[in-house]
């Protein structure tokens, strides 16, 4: 078999492959204590278990010369709202009111 490393992680897996997955994944279902109806969920993480074993650096990226590893965060303006006279800021109420009861209601705030 040839390396993991210069294996191409895109191209269908071998017969030594699957059978490292199927391995990998009747483990994991044990360790959960062999629950029924999810193969494919344990299937899957076989896979990328695996995966992420053989083909460590792939998911890395190289920075090219002279270039920052990581882009700097740009600072966003703030679009939120900011209250205004017009804003409610609690001095109208929501619901309707008799007016008895909106007049009540006016001479406490």
């Amino acid at each position: 078999m040839a390396d993991a490393a210069t294996e191409n992680p895109l191209a269908p897996p071998s017969e030594a492959q699957l059978e490292r997955q199927r391995q990998r994944a009747y483990f994991l279902w044990q360790e959960d204590s062999c629950p029924d109806g999810r193969a494919d969920e344990y299937w899957e993480r076989a896979r990328e278990l695996l995966a992420m074993g053989d083909h460590p650096g792939a998911g890395l990226l190289s920075a090219a010369a002279g270039e920052p590893a990581v882009d700097e965060a740009a600072l966003q303006d703030n679009l939120g709202e900011f209250p205004d006279r017009l804003s409610d800021q609690g001095e109208h109420r929501a619901t309707p009111m008799t007016r008895d009861a909106e007049r009540a209601w006016a001479e406490q705030a």
